[in-house]
């Protein structure tokens, strides 16, 4: 059972939980059909200090109730929608575009010789990233909510019910899967995995961070991220519902109710945390961790200590994405399909771009000197910052 759930909808959620013992909560944007239940901040006119430019854009298709992010290669982007459309685009130009033949429902995993994607009924399709043939099919346990990844020989797909399943990328047959206990009651989100080396990363509901070993699917080190707290079910979730990143030797992760924290990757060993809240995610650079908190501020904080840089808090409520960092600036996107640039060394607004008005749900991709958006209509929008 999928309940939404936002600040304003807690009771809601506590008359779903009276219907069964075991629940997902539905990551979601307040600022549905019906209009925002409550009043995300107003775009202020901004003094620009820089440009945010289209390269190109394209469509591939409605994402309809699900996220979709694209996958880069390359100069090649591997974009999917709802309906079942899977396209290349390389440069911008459409190089093929195929119809799966049933729905799909998150985004693209490639290396530029498989493209992977999933359905709402568990099924994992790939397709040679050359010109669009089917290669074959597998499945999983249950919906494909996240985008695959595709690394050494295999197909990493994460199902809805946090099972992680390692395919060949040859002929699809199962290598391996990885599961865990979850707690009663989790957050429904888009997250999936993320692969540095010999290891795939992926956060869990309960506040845990797992390396898993591509050779055999094993646990290589489990950290905790943030611990559950609260007298309630539903105060006591404390998932990690975004992408951990990676950047040398550190990895870090956010969860939502929880806290923001980087480890060694090599050990699992805890560099700092701090309590924060996020569902959307982070990002690093050399000197920086970005965290998207979840009352839609964007906040700076020191890579080797955790401390507290700067705070961009003037998108209140506006669903905003992951940050991504890109040199001298820091890119979100929100639910109206607006990016907005920051200036990296305090936070303060440097650029602003429209895309098509509909919502960016998943995380921007980068993509050459700048990056990639996809939007619910199904906008793919390649910007550059100058």
């Amino acid at each position: 059972m999928s309940v939404p759930v936002a600040p304003v909808k807690l009771l809601a959620v506590l008359a779903a939980l009276a219907l069964g013992a075991c629940s997902t909560v539905e990551k979601l944007n307040p600022f549905g059909s019906s209009g925002p239940k409550v009043k995300p901040a107003e775009l202020a006119p901004i003094q620009s200090t820089a440009e945010l430019r289209s390269a190109w854009q394209a469509s591939v298709g409605s994402a309809g109730e699900f996220a979709f992010s694209p996958a880069v290669v390359g100069d090649s982007v591997y974009a999917a929608a709802r309906d079942g459309a899977i396209a290349r685009f390389d440069g911008g130009r459409q190089v093929w575009r195929i119809v799966a033949g049933q729905p799909i429902s998150g985004g693209v995993g490639s290396d530029g010789k498989l493209v992977v994607v999933g359905t709402p009924k568990g099924e994992v399709l790939a397709f040679d990233a050359a010109n669009g043939r089917e290669l074959w099919k597998a499945r999983v346990s249950s919906e494909v909510l996240a985008a695959p990844a595709v690394t050494e020989g295999l197909a990493i797909v994460r199902s809805g019910d946090s099972r992680i399943f390692g395919f060949d990328a040859v002929d699809g047959k199962r290598r391996w899967v990885y599961q865990r206990s979850t707690p009663t009651l989790s957050l429904r989100s888009n997250v999936g995995v993320v692969t540095a080396g010999k290891v795939t990363l992926a956060g869990f509901p309960g506040g845990k961070l797992v390396a898993i070993a591509n050779n055999n699917g094993a646990a290589v080190w489990e950290v905790t991220v943030a611990l559950p707290k609260g007298a309630t079910e539903l105060e006591r979730v404390a998932d990690v519902t975004s992408s951990p990143v990676v950047s040398g030797s550190t990895v870090c992760a956010a969860a939502f109710q929880g806290r923001a924290a980087c480890f060694d990757s090599n050990t699992g060993n805890t560099l700092w945390s701090r309590e924060m809240s996020s569902s959307a995610g982070l990002d690093i650079d050399n000197r920086y961790v970005y965290v998207t908190d979840d009352k839609g501020a964007v906040h700076a904080l020191d890579r080797t200590s955790g401390a507290s840089i700067w705070k961009q808090d003037k998108l209140t409520l506006r669903s905003l994405s992951r940050p991504l960092a890109l040199g001298s600036y820091v890119a979100v996107a929100d639910y109206q399909g607006v990016v907005h640039l920051l200036r990296r060394e305090d936070g303060a607004f440097a650029a602003r771009a429209t895309t098509d008005g509909s919502a960016v749900r998943a995380e921007p991709v980068r993509f050459g000197a700048g990056f990639l958006v996809q939007t619910a209509n199904g906008g793919l929008y390649a910007l550059e910052a100058r």
